[in-house]
């Protein structure tokens, strides 16, 4: 029985464009004034550190944060890049530049495995700070409070099966009591060798095949044990 559903982001519950076309140039435009403005806030300047010792030479800000766009233009998962990124869209949403997009049928679904007892956890490449900032400035409110946990790339790649065995340890659950929904076969591939349950998410822009894995159209296809029917 399924007692927890852990998801993916991009794709999945919010929009490839989304992503690629608001966020990551958002961030691309904005990185250099925000390092300037706040390279001395402690958080900052360790991420700041993070990156320089990441980019393997002793590059100057400026240098830095140029070979950061161009990681950001080749959408490289690494770690104190997402943090940086994750401090800038909170400018933005702060100022309300944009709003975090889900698609329609998420708000609704999650609201309905929450009330029906199922666990509701996040993973994804984005930050933890970045899920929050998309999850809590939706145009359905703020659906945090329906999650009981994120995780990111701390953890572990989205590629290695030992991420989704920490997470399940983490959770505290077998993992096949833990359903992964993801529009990536290689991501469900390694959460299947754990023995999760997996299904694909087929958003717009996404295609198969995905071999073994379960499909989806949304996520109001899923009928998990114990959740009440979903409206139309």
């Amino acid at each position: 029985m399924i007692r927890a559903v852990l998801l993916d982001i991009e794709g999945t519950t919010t929009s490839l464009s989304f992503v690629h076309d608001t966020l990551f140039p958002y961030a691309a435009e904005h990185l250099g004034d925000y390092v300037r403005r706040h390279r001395n806030v402690p958080e900052v300047a360790r991420l700041l550190a993070d990156a320089r010792a990441y980019a393997g030479g002793d590059l100057d800000d400026d240098a830095l944060v140029e070979r950061m766009r161009a990681w950001i233009a080749a959408d490289q998962q690494i770690t104190p890049l997402k943090g940086l990124q994750g401090l800038i869209w909170e400018d933005g949403y702060r100022q309300g530049h944009f709003h975090g997009h889900v698609y329609p049928d998420v708000p609704e679904s999650l609201h309905r495995w929450a009330q029906a007892g199922i666990r509701l956890y996040v993973f994804s490449s984005g930050s933890v700070h970045a899920q929050k900032l998309l999850f809590g400035h939706t145009p359905a409110g703020d659906l945090n409070p329906l999650f009981s946990g994120h995780f990111d790339t701390r953890i572990g790649g989205k590629r290695d099966a030992d991420s989704y065995r920490r997470i399940a340890a983490q959770i505290g659950l077998p993992p096949e009591q833990i359903l992964f929904l993801s529009d990536r076969r290689h991501e469900l591939d390694a959460a299947a060798q754990v023995r999760m349950a997996t299904a694909a998410v087929l958003r717009e822009g996404v295609h198969g095949p995905f071999g073994p894995h379960r499909t989806v159209p949304d996520f109001t296809a899923l009928d998990l044990p114990g959740t009440p029917e979903p409206m139309h």
